[in-house]
């Protein structure tokens, strides 16, 4: 959708601590990856995209209608392949902004994604990202002129973090709304 909000869920990574991939987790409220796809969807991005690589056919089956699979090759390197895999895309369906958030964030409250999603005017310029007091979290909003200039820093292991302080992101309070929760461990 060419000038609109594109909506990723980074859920490649092998999850060696968790003990396998978090694509494929589930809680008592259910599978994590379906979650966060609905999550960006119901806060009115389109497409979701879930950034997939290990066990990634499987995965793929979790998906809810409307939310497109992209299988990230170099998905061992890192997150930033993932997400460097995610903004190509992203330029190439001529997005006006992307909201990026990871499938190991199972408490994040749908009040939290809109908060950042109200930051979206349609200014290519938007940069921001959800807080929970001092600790930087997801989903993080990156509006189009920065994607290319993102792009040539995030690969990898490196994600964004670094682009989104040195370029003043602004933080969106989102205090116990489940922004900075990822789960590592089982």
């Amino acid at each position: 959708m060419a000038n609109g909000l594109v909506g990723v869920v980074l859920a490649a990574g092998a999850g060696s601590r968790f003990g396998g991939p978090k694509a494929l987790a589930r809680d008592d409220a259910g599978a994590w990856l379906p979650r966060a796809c609905d999550l960006l969807s119901g806060a009115g991005c389109e497409p979701v995209l879930a950034l997939l690589g290990a066990e990634a056919d499987e995965a793929r089956h979790l998906l809810p209608r409307g939310a497109h699979g992209v299988v990230v090759a170099r998905w061992s390197e890192g997150i930033g392949a993932s997400l460097h895999a995610a903004l190509e895309v992203a330029q190439s369906v001529h997005a006006g902004a992307v909201l990026v958030t990871l499938v190991d964030l199972p408490s994040l409250a749908p009040e939290a994604v809109a908060r950042v999603v109200e930051r979206w005017t349609g200014d290519p310029q938007v940069l921001a990202r959800a807080v929970d007091g001092d600790t930087p979290g997801h989903p993080v909003l990156i509006g189009a002129a920065h994607l290319r200039p993102l792009l040539a820093t995030v690969g990898g292991g490196r994600g964004a973090a670094h682009y989104l302080e040195a370029h003043h992101a602004e933080a969106v309070d989102c205090t116990g709304l489940g922004v900075a929760t990822d789960v590592d461990t089982p």
